[in-house]
């Protein structure tokens, strides 16, 4: 549920020049035009111009509701205060005061965020646009989130995709679909909870069970894995989002004695970062086609934390709805949020707030037109992974931990 790692913005920011092949809804690839092995920068957006399909795979940071459906989750936002920045003022199982930033970033293309998978009608068109996979509670481990009681593991999602790519065949043949999921781009946001609700729990059994280099090969090897699934199931352009400091989250500052930072935590994630590039660049190199990078998201959320000010905030250390809290630390009905949400990064112990989620996506679709040489920079395509952890700015230390 602690995701910092910001689904499917990463990836347009990456891969900027993401094939312009896919088209929205009902648009059906040509596997005689269409590129499915090379990303192409495309040209300058418009009002007409369609976005990447995408798939998202994910936890809380990128859920836009599909843990709405399960009964008995203990992970859902679906209630007051969640949403009341949301058009409408609706809570949507989005686990943030507004919109997440693959909510700012879908507006930017002028498409919809992909739905939730299980909104959607696998025997219409539905099928054939971008499907949300992402399930709050969700880790790499199938141990992860156990407490949540109902959610999507990943494993669990990358079935429902291949739910998704059955009922593709069944309405545009094998050939079509097998060339639209080649063109496609699949957006993957996990690992945070696989640390903040497994590995960092004295609860759990993998935090006593491993040390901290075996759990990072327990989490490399079936990533792997699960990668390698994906890719006999047709992706080939894959971004997976690197972690964020996650010793900055209010969650895990309320376990520090001055409030600051945890350095170890930041240290795991950087040293997660590191294995997870080399596994990416090893896949690229053994599996034809595949094209799958890092994004690193460290840089940008540690930018909004170390200055807010910068960026318009005033509060980068705790929480708007006041809730830092190692375990829950979510913005239940019967919390009082601050006054100004638009003056704080974080919206609950976990989650960014709308207000942080878009200064991101700005961020990002500014980088992304330079990237693909709309402003005046770089004008090819940046090598896959050429964002690393090595780039991040370093942890900052601390003793309490």
């Amino acid at each position: 549920m602690a995701a910092l790692a910001v689904v499917f913005v990463f990836a347009i920011a990456v891969f900027a020049h993401c094939s312009a092949a896919m088209g929205a809804a009902a648009a059906v690839v040509d596997p005689n035009t269409s590129d499915t092995r090379n990303f192409t920068v495309p040209s300058a957006p418009s009002t007409t111009a369609k976005g990447p399909v995408t798939y998202v795979f994910g936890d809380s940071m990128s859920d836009v509701g599909n843990n709405n459906y399960f009964p008995m989750s203990l992970a859902k936002s679906n209630y007051p205060w969640y949403g009341i920045d949301y058009p409408g003022r609706e809570a949507t199982g989005r686990f943030t005061n507004g919109k997440t930033i693959g909510d700012y970033m879908a507006d930017k293309f002028g498409v919809p965020s992909p739905p939730p998978f299980l909104s959607l009608s696998l025997a219409g068109k539905d099928v054939l646009g971008g499907v949300n996979f992402a399930s709050g509670g969700a880790g790499i481990l199938n141990e992860t989130g156990v407490y949540f009681v109902q959610y999507f593991s990943f494993d669990e999602q990358i079935t429902c995709f291949e739910t998704v790519k059955k009922a593709m065949i069944a309405k545009i043949g094998k050939e079509a679909a097998e060339a639209a999921v080649n063109a496609a781009l699949f957006q993957i946001g996990l690992g945070s909870n696989d640390y903040i609700n497994n590995f960092l729990q004295p609860f759990m059994a993998d935090g006593t069970t491993y040390t901290h280099d075996q759990f990072i090969r327990l989490l490399i090897t079936t990533l792997d894995r699960q990668l390698k699934r994906l890719y006999g199931l047709g992706a080939r352009k894959v971004v997976f989002n690197g972690l964020a400091p996650l010793g900055c989250i209010p969650s895990q500052r309320v376990r520090s004695t001055d409030g600051k930072c945890l350095g170890k935590v930041n240290a795991y994630a950087a040293q997660f970062n590191a294995a997870a590039r080399k596994l990416l660049d090893g896949l690229n190199a053994k599996l034809p086609g595949a094209q799958m990078a890092l994004a690193d998201c460290y840089s940008v959320v540690m930018e909004l934390i170390d200055h807010p000010e910068k960026h318009g905030f005033t509060t980068a250390h705790t929480s708007c709805c006041n809730v830092d809290t190692e375990v829950g630390g979510l913005c239940l009905p019967n919390t009082r949020p601050c006054r100004d949400r638009s003056a704080f990064v974080f919206w609950d112990a976990y989650h960014t707030s709308d207000a942080a989620n878009k200064v991101i996506a700005d961020r990002l679709w500014a980088d992304m037109m330079v990237s693909a040489g709309h402003g005046g920079a770089a004008s090819a395509p940046p090598r896959a992974g050429a964002s690393s952890p090595a780039a991040a700015p370093a942890p900052s230390p601390s003793d309490d931990y």
